[in-house]
């Protein structure tokens, strides 16, 4: 038999080309209707800060209180601390919330998805003992 009558000739051909590519098969009498997907929902804006919640008094770079606003004051963040921020800022400014609340600890997080949410992140640079918090802010 050839492919052309196979294929296009005889409904056993048809069905068997699409299970073997596994493919929904097509509605008798014509094409297979497809529904429109539905719209992505509205994303959400957020306003990030950034707050040095712990620091060595004699670190070299941030001290205790210092607060940035992402991403405008990127630029002032030190590099290692803004590596170690880096996938925490990008899934907090997409409304992504981190389960774990390490609850008894200095650095209890708040979550509220519709509102306000913390998160703690430490520095890499071993002599600076210094944590940020990163406060996400829900915008109207």
């Amino acid at each position: 038999m050839k492919r052309r009558d196979f294929l296009g000739k005889s409904s056993c051909g048809m069905a068997a080309f699409f299970a073997a590519q596994g493919l929904p098969r097509p509605v008798e009498g014509g094409p297979q209707q497809q529904q429109a997907p539905p719209p992505p929902p509205k994303r959400r804006k957020y306003k990030l800060e950034i707050e040095i919640y712990e620091a060595r008094p004699d670190t070299w770079c941030h001290k205790k209180g210092d607060k940035f606003a992402y991403p405008q004051d990127i630029g002032k963040i030190c590099p290692w601390l803004l590596a170690s921020l880096h996938d925490f800022l990008r899934l907090l400014e997409n409304g992504v919330t981190l389960p774990w609340k390490y609850e008894g600890t200095p650095y209890e997080k708040m979550i509220d998805p519709e509102g306000v949410t913390t998160e703690y992140v430490r520095c890499p640079d071993p002599t600076s003992n210094l944590v940020a918090k990163i406060t996400r802010t829900a915008m109207p």
